[in-house]
């Protein structure tokens, strides 16, 4: 099984900053993809940032509404991945996920999995 748990939600001003942190456990052999992904009430699971191996480097993708804002990066040696929230809105509130394409075997295809959200309120 392949645990991802979250870290670093809270509560935060409008114009702070905040750092989430993933990480992935478990039997794991490659991770293809990290990305965050956000929901807010009666609203659809949007797209945050992901960060993706590619042949000779990486690819990053960020949602519209926080280019500029946020950035994702990775420590792959320790399976982790981290978003930095600089810039924040209270539109940004919202469950933050982490999800990860992970291979738990050389012969096995990717899949994906789940943390369990960890929550970002932007309020004063």
């Amino acid at each position: 099984q392949v645990q991802l748990v979250e870290s670093g939600g809270g509560l935060v001003q409008p114009g702070g900053s905040l750092r989430l942190y993933c990480v992935a456990s478990g039997i794991i052999y490659s991770i293809n993809a990290m990305s965050w992904y956000r929901q807010a009430p009666g609203k659809e699971r949007e797209l945050v940032a992901s960060i993706a191996s590619i042949s000779r480097g990486v690819n990053i993708n960020y949602g519209d509404s926080v280019k500029g804002r946020f950035t994702i990066s990775r420590d792959t040696a320790k399976n982790t991945v981290y978003l930095q929230m600089n810039s924040l809105k209270p539109e940004d509130t919202a469950l933050y996920y982490c999800n990860a394409a992970v291979s738990r075997s050389l012969t096995s295809g990717f899949k994906n999995y789940w943390g369990q959200g960890t929550q970002v309120t932007v309020s004063s």
